[in-house]
């Protein structure tokens, strides 16, 4: 209470309203300032405050501002012995003329009005102006997710005159790229902000004319570490969990088939889970490519081991046959026993065609024997006579386990070729 007794209450040397000092009611403030003369230059500068939000589905960015415009009205000039300026709010905005200018693209936007509207208008003796408000504003950003996640995106947020065309109003930058400060404390949790700067040019509309229009762009790169997390890691996951099958006996019908459906359908969520955070873009999507290719890997498994149980089914039936045609013949003695390996004579063959059930050995003495296992070929002596590579190609196909063999090296290792290529391409 000292202190206020102590200063001079300045509102009582008024002799009248402060519209009155103004004379704003002497003009007519509907008109722009030296109407019908050269266009009124209106400077801009912006300070960013935030970046609340950016969002891929829409394609549209969330920025809270503060939007300054700086021009002279010698029409607000008033008498000043100290060179002082005045400082009004809101009230006053709405009895002069201020510059109409909107943002180009903005889907929504408003000026903060908590605990009263956040404008604030300075008027210097001069009659040059300050006028400041504080916008959130939602504008619509062309993103390009041809190397989604590993994109960068550059995004602006366009100023213009709606009513004014150049020969009226020339809106410029006041201070170049110096018109643009950021707080430093902006950050946002998938993107670091790389550059802010600043651009203008003129815009044409057939319908109206040349308009003056400032860009404010700033550009915006990926943080990759979230998506490696969350799709790159998972799904290279499943891609081995798939190779575990390799190493499974071929005749676990269940554990390889449920290995291979349980693989087949994570991948399937993981790229239902990815798109469904996406806009339905037309074309393919870096992390499309690392998906889709994962989720071939972890198809060819499941055909992998298909493949492997026909061709053991196939093989089974061949022997059951040859079983059939030629009956095993047990109890042999030691000293008659014969090794018969496919490429043998029909002598081969009679020479064991004298024994029979009547000179087999007594129950106990079967532990000493050997089992003779003749397989027969009906191969002709043409095919018998093939060359190494016929005979290795013949052999995979008959062992039916080295198909897994062969699969536990062709498969890591064409995955790591192809993660070499991703990366060096895309990163």
């Amino acid at each position: 209470s000292h202190i206020y007794k102590k200063n001079h209450d300045v509102t009582k040397t008024w002799k009248g309203k402060t519209e009155q000092l103004l004379r704003v009611d002497d003009h007519d403030f509907t008109m722009r300032p030296a109407f019908g003369g050269p266009a009124i230059p209106v400077g801009v500068d912006v300070q960013v405050e935030s970046l609340d939000s950016i969002s891929e589905v829409d394609m549209d960015f969330t920025m809270t501002l503060y939007l300054r415009h700086y021009w002279k009205d010698e029409r607000l000039s008033f008498p000043s012995t100290t060179n002082k300026s005045m400082t009004f709010d809101s009230r006053l905005v709405k009895k002069i003329w201020v510059p109409d200018v909107f943002f180009v693209h903005s889907k929504r936007s408003f000026i903060h009005d908590t605990t009263t509207d956040n404008i604030m208008l300075r008027v210097f003796p001069d009659g040059h102006v300050l006028y400041s408000m504080r916008i959130t504003v939602t504008a619509m950003c062309n993103m390009d997710f041809s190397r989604f996640p590993l994109d960068s995106q550059t995004c602006s947020l366009e100023l213009e005159s709606y009513a004014y065309t150049d020969e009226d109003l020339m809106l410029y930058w006041k201070n170049g790229n110096e018109s643009l400060k950021t707080d430093e404390k902006i950050s946002l949790s998938q993107f670091l902000i790389q550059k802010f700067h600043t651009t203008s040019r003129l815009a044409f509309y057939s319908s109206t004319g040349w308009y003056n229009r400032l860009y404010i762009n700033f550009t915006l790169h990926r943080h990759i570490f979230f998506f490696l997390l969350q799709t790159y890691f998972p799904a290279t996951l499943m891609v081995m969990l798939s190779w575990v099958s390799f190493w499974i006996d071929r005749r676990a019908v269940p554990a390889r088939v449920s290995l291979g459906i349980t693989t087949v359908l994570t991948m399937s969520t993981i790229i239902t889970g990815v798109n469904a955070s996406m806009p339905r873009v037309s074309y393919i999507k870096a992390v499309d490519i690392y998906l889709w290719v994962s989720f071939v890997f972890v198809f060819l498994s499941v055909l992998e081991y298909a493949a492997v149980n026909y061709l053991t089914t196939v093989q089974e039936r061949k022997e059951r046959k040859l079983r059939e045609r030629f009956p095993c013949t047990c109890g042999i003695p030691h000293s008659k026993t014969m090794m018969l390996d496919g490429n043998y004579s029909e002598s081969d063959a009679n020479s064991l065609a004298g024994y029979t059930r009547n000179q087999m050995v007594p129950e106990e003495e079967k532990q000493e024997k050997i089992v003779v296992h003749l397989a027969m070929s009906n191969e002709s002596n043409l095919s018998r006579k093939r060359g190494l590579k016929g005979h290795v190609g013949l052999r995979i196909i008959q062992n039916t386990h080295a198909i897994d063999k062969y699969s536990r090296l062709i498969f890591p290792g064409t995955y790591i070729f192809f993660n070499l290529i991703y990366w060096s391409v895309f990163s």
